[in-house]
C-alpha cells in the first residue's frame, strides 16, 4: 500500500486579487475599491488541492517564506486534506501575485518569492516511492528540459509509479520540439489547445495530439469553452464543456487537470476522465480564486447528477 495518491510538486505562492479594475490609477493618486481578497495560487498548488478535495491522498513539496503568507498557505492546503509535511519553510519571502482583473481582460504583479529557482533537482524521489502518481508543472524548455528529462528517468526507472506532467506556457516563445524527447517517459501530457499547436507545430489539434500519442501513454487537451479531447492508442475522443456563467477563470485547466487525474486513478475510462475534468473547470470558474469553488466529490456528483451526467 502506497502512503500517498497523489504527490504533487511545484509553484505555490499568494494570489492577491483586486477586482473591478478597468485602469489603474495613475502614479500619485489612490483607487478604493470594496475587497481585495487573498487566496492560495499556483497551478502545481491548486492541482493538489484540487485532487485532495476530490478524495485523493496528495502531498505537496514545494517552499513557502516563513511569514504570515507562508503560515496561510499551509492552513488553508491542510484544510482540504493536503498533505504538507514536504511543503519547507524558506527564508525568502512568500510569493505573491496581484491580479487587477476588469470586465475585459486582467493584468498582474508578480512577486516570484521562494518559487524563485525552484528546480525539479529538489524532488524528494525517496518519498516519490510512496506515491501512485506524481504531477509535474513548470517546464521552462530549454531552461530547464535536462532537469526533467534526468528526473522523468528516474521515475520511470521506479516501475510502479504513473506519471502526468501541464506543459504549460512558453514565456520564451521558443517552443522547442525536444519536448518530444519527454512524452515516451509520461503517461499523461496536459496542454491546451495553444501550447498544443505551438509544440507540435501543426495545423489542426487534432494531428497534435495524435502525434504526441505515438509515443506518450496519452495526450490531454483542454479546449476552452469547447471542452476537452485524449488522444490514446491512435483514438481520439472530444467531450463537450459544461455551460456556467464564469466569474474569474484562474486555476481552470489546473482544476481541469485536478478532475481528469483523480478520475483516471479511480480507474475510470477516458470519457468519464474528461467529463470530470471538464465538470471541475467549469465549476471553477464562478467563484473568485482558483480553487474556492473546486467541488468536493459528493459536490461533483451532484453537479453532474443536474446536467444528466453520472460519474
Amino acid at each position: 500500500m502506497q502512503k500517498w495518491d497523489v504527490f504533487v510538486m511545484g509553484d505555490i505562492n499568494i494570489d492577491l486579487v483586486v477586482p473591478g479594475v478597468e485602469t489603474l490609477p495613475p502614479m500619485g493618486s489612490e483607487m478604493v475599491i470594496p475587497a481585495m481578497p487573498t487566496f492560495v495560487g499556483g497551478g502545481a498548488a491548486l492541482f493538489a488541492m484540487g485532487t485532495a478535495k476530490l478524495g485523493m491522498k496528495t502531498v505537496f513539496q514545494g517552499r513557502i517564506g516563513r511569514d504570515p503568507y507562508g503560515a496561510f498557505i499551509r492552513q488553508e492546503i491542510r484544510r482540504v486534506g493536503v498533505d504538507d509535511t514536504l511543503l519547507h519553510d524558506d527564508e525568502r519571502p512568500t510569493g505573491i501575485s496581484i491580479c487587477f482583473t476588469g470586465p475585459r481582460d486582467r493584468c498582474f504583479v508578480t512577486c516570484a518569492g521562494t518559487n524563485d529557482g525552484l528546480s525539479l533537482d529538489e524532488l524528494n524521489l525517496d518519498e516519490v516511492r510512496n506515491a501512485r502518481h506524481i504531477h509535474l508543472t513548470g517546464y521552462q524548455g530549454a531552461a530547464n528540459h535536462d532537469e526533467y528529462k534526468r528526473t522523468l528517468i528516474n521515475i520511470r526507472e521506479m516501475g510502479n509509479i504513473t506519471v502526468s506532467m501541464d506543459v504549460g506556457w512558453d514565456p520564451t516563445g521558443e517552443w522547442p520540439e525536444a519536448i518530444c524527447e519527454l512524452f515516451p517517459l509520461i503517461d499523461i501530457v496536459l496542454m491546451n489547445e495553444t501550447e498544443c499547436l505551438h509544440y507540435m507545430r501543426r495545423e489542426t489539434v487534432h494531428t497534435c495530439a495524435a502525434r504526441i500519442a505515438e509515443s506518450a501513454g496519452m495526450a490531454v487537451i483542454k479546449l476552452g469553452s469547447r471542452g476537452s479531447l485524449a488522444c490514446r492508442s491512435g483514438r481520439i475522443l472530444e467531450v463537450p464543456a459544461f455551460r456556467v456563467e464564469a466569474v474569474d477563470t484562474t486555476g481552470a485547466g489546473d482544476s481541469f487537470n485536478a478532475g481528469f487525474i483523480s478520475a483516471y486513478l479511480r480507474g475510470e475510462n477516458t470519457e468519464i476522465c474528461l467529463m470530470t475534468g471538464n465538470a471541475c473547470g467549469a465549476l471553477s470558474v464562478t467563484a473568485m480564486g482558483g480553487n474556492t469553488a473546486f467541488p468536493a466529490a459528493e459536490q461533483l456528483e451532484q453537479f453532474l447528477a443536474a446536467h444528466g451526467k453520472r460519474n
